[in-house]
Parts: C-alpha cells; sequence; structure tokens
C-alpha cells in the first residue's frame, strides 16, 4: 500500500482517513480541495489543476482524498489501493451540517483564505450549499463508485470498500504502522 485514493461523499470522512493512513503508513497526505479551491472559492483551470496534483503524486507513496474527475485517472488510475467510503446518506449530510455550522461559528480558513458562509449555508443552491450538495450527490457517488467495483474499473487497486463506523475501523487496525 503505497498509493492510495480515498474517495467518497462529503462527510464520509474522507480527508480524516487519508490522514491517519498517511500517518500510520509514513505517506504524503495530498488534499484534492486544498489544490483545487483557489481564492473566494475559485477552482483552479483543469490543465494547472492536473499539473499539479501530477506533481503532488511524483514519487513513490502517497494518501489522496477527493472526488475530482478531472484528475480521476491521474489518482485512481495510479493507485495500488483504493478506499471506497460509502457511508449512510443521514449520517453524511449531518455530519456536513454540523462541521459547516462549527466553521461559520469559528470562521476556520479552509483552503487559501476560503471560509464557509452563513449566506452559502442558507442558500437552496447545491453549487452553494455544501449540505445541499451532500445529501444530493451521496447517491451519486454510490452508484459511481459502485459502478466501478461491478464494472473492473479498478481492477488495478487493492479495493476496500467501507459502509459503517465498524469497517473504518478494521480497515486502520489491519494497517501497518510505518513509526515502529
Amino acid at each position: 500500500m503505497r498509493r492510495v485514493a480515498i474517495v467518497g461523499s462529503p462527510g464520509s470522512g474522507k480527508s480524516t482517513l487519508a490522514a491517519v493512513v498517511a500517518e500510520r503508513c509514513g505517506l504524503r497526505h495530498v488534499e484534492l480541495d486544498a489544490i483545487n479551491h483557489q481564492p473566494d472559492w475559485t477552482p483552479l483551470p483543469v490543465p494547472e489543476f492536473r499539473r499539479r496534483v501530477t506533481e503532488a503524486t511524483a514519487g513513490d507513496g502517497w494518501v489522496v482524498d477527493g472526488n475530482y474527475r478531472p484528475v480521476q485517472d491521474l489518482v485512481q488510475g495510479a493507485a495500488d489501493t483504493i478506499v471506497f467510503l460509502d457511508r449512510a446518506r443521514w449520517l453524511v449530510t449531518t455530519r456536513v451540517a454540523c462541521r459547516s455550522v462549527r466553521r461559520v461559528i469559528t470562521r476556520e480558513e479552509l483552503w487559501n483564505g476560503n471560509r464557509e458562509t452563513l449566506r452559502n449555508l442558507m442558500s437552496r443552491d447545491p453549487e452553494r450549499n455544501i449540505i445541499v450538495w451532500a445529501w444530493q450527490h451521496q447517491p451519486k457517488y454510490r452508484e459511481l463508485y459502485g459502478g466501478f467495483i461491478r464494472d473492473g474499473y479498478w481492477d488495478h487497486a487493492d479495493i476496500h470498500h467501507l459502509r459503517t463506523r465498524s469497517d473504518v475501523h478494521s480497515f486502520v487496525d489491519a494497517l501497518p504502522d510505518a513509526r515502529d
């Protein structure tokens, strides 16, 4: 396990798990949101995004979390291990709501000076409101990645389809520990 892609809907625990896997396995953690979201939530142009992801995944070992289709071939295609966090819709939506409210209250900076705002959380537009986005997209991620498993798209990698907290804990407990 040297090149790990962690995918799933917002609120599924991708970044948290990626940080744990990277720490335990002695690998670099690459967060696709941090690369893509420039100041004022402006996405990088696709060619530049691909260049930066290629640069971030150069070398022998990494853990990447995120679901960006423009770099799917670079990350998932190169991964030797793919972890699909397939958590319940109600759970991911609740997690995103709690996380977003906390971030608004604390004015937590995310990437490149970006912060979540109360205005966005009040919007019904999924392009502005991450809670609405999470609710609408969780079934789409389940269908997409479930299809990748069924159709053999990920057959080049060791696949871990984690649905429950127990699945996640078992996965983490089985990780090698580079700190030893």
